[in-house]
C-alpha cells in the first residue's frame, strides 16, 4: 500500500479514499494539498490494485480486502497517533469510508464524509451507476457465477462495468489524464473484486449505524451518481448526526468552483468540530 501524508496539525486528521475510477494522487490534487495548506495533516491511500500500490504476484484481492486494509491501517496508526481521525471517500470510496466505519472498533473514528454513499446491492444503484442497463441487469448475476470459478481471476476493464466516461465534466481532464491513466479510471479489476464491490454487505447496517457524525458532499452536476441513490443509504442512518452539503457546478470528480471550494470549506469546517 501507498500513501501520501502531508502536513501536521493537532487536530484530527483526514484519511483520503479514492473510488473505482481514481487514486491517491488524484485525490491529494484535488483535496488533499487544499486541506494541508489549512494546517491538516492528510493522509491519501492507494487501495489494493490501484495508483502505486504493489499487489503481490498470485494473489487476487478483492472489495473486503479493500476494506480490511483501511480498518488495519487505522488500527496502526491509532498505536502511534491519539489524535481522531476522519476518513473522507470520493465516489465508491463514500461507502468505503462507511463500510470501514462499520467494521473500525467504535472510538477509533470521529466523522466520515464522502460524495457519495452508494449499496450496490440494491438493484436501483446498479441501474443507474452501471456502463448501461444490460450490464446492471445481467453483467452482476454473471459476475457472482464466474466469481465461483477459475475465472475468478480474469481482469476486465471497470470502464465496462460503470459509467467511467460519467467521471469528470471537463473533457480535457477525461481525455488526457483520466481516460489514460491504468492506475485509476483506465484501470482492470478481477471478477473477484466486481463480485464483491457488488455485493459486500457492512458489518453494520445504516438502522444500527451509530460510530459517528456523516457529512454528504454532494456535486450538484455530477452525471453519474444521483442524490436519490445515496439518500437510500443515509435516509436510514438515524441515530448519528447526517449533514448534507450540495457543491454548485461541481461534477462527480469536482473539478470545478464553486463546488470545489465549497468542499474544501465543508471538509474543513466538519473536520475541525471532530477535533
Amino acid at each position: 500500500m501507498t500513501c501520501s501524508s502531508i502536513c501536521r496539525s493537532a487536530c484530527a486528521w483526514p484519511i483520503l479514499h479514492h473510488g473505482v475510477g481514481t487514486n491517491g494522487r488524484q485525490m491529494t490534487l484535488i483535496l488533499g494539498a487544499r486541506l494541508a495548506r489549512r494546517g491538516f495533516e492528510v493522509v491519501a491511500l492507494d487501495n489494493l490494485g490501484y495508483g502505486l500500490t504493489q499487489v503481490k504476484l498470485g494473489t487476487n484481492p478483492s472489495y473486503d480486502d479493500w476494506v480490511d486494509l483501511v480498518v488495519d491501517f487505522i488500527a496502526h496508526e491509532r498505536t502511534r497517533d491519539r489524535r481522531p481521525i476522519v476518513l473522507y471517500g470520493l465516489s465508491a470510496g463514500g461507502m468505503l469510508a462507511y463500510h470501514v466505519a462499520a467494521k473500525t472498533p467504535k472510538g477509533s473514528l470521529c466523522g466520515i464524509v464522502g460524495m457519495t454513499f452508494l449499496d450496490q446491492r440494491i438493484q436501483q444503484v446498479r441501474d443507474e451507476t452501471a456502463r448501461d442497463l444490460l450490464t446492471a441487469r445481467l453483467g452482476m448475476p454473471i459476475i457472482s457465477m464466474l466469481a465461483e470459478t477459475a475465472v475468478a481471476r480474469a481482469k476486465m476493464p471497470m470502464s465496462l462495468a460503470a459509467k467511467m466516461n460519467a467521471l469528470a465534466n471537463n473533457r480535457e481532464a477525461m481525455r488526457k489524464v483520466l481516460l489514460e491513466d491504468r492506475t485509476a479510471a483506465a484501470n482492470w479489476v478481477s471478477v473477484r473484486f466486481l463480485d464483491r464491490y457488488g455485493n459486500y454487505a457492512p458489518a453494520v447496517e445504516p438502522e444500527d449505524f451509530d460510530a459517528c457524525p456523516i457529512l454528504l458532499t454532494r456535486p450538484v452536476a455530477d452525471r453519474w451518481t444521483p442524490l436519490h441513490l445515496s439518500e437510500l443509504v443515509l435516509s436510514r442512518i438515524t441515530k448519528v448526526p447526517v449533514t448534507t452539503v450540495l457543491l454548485d457546478n461541481a461534477g462527480h470528480l469536482p473539478l470545478e468552483d464553486p463546488g470545489l471550494q465549497q468542499m474544501e470549506d465543508a471538509i474543513a469546517e466538519f473536520v475541525t468540530q471532530q477535533s
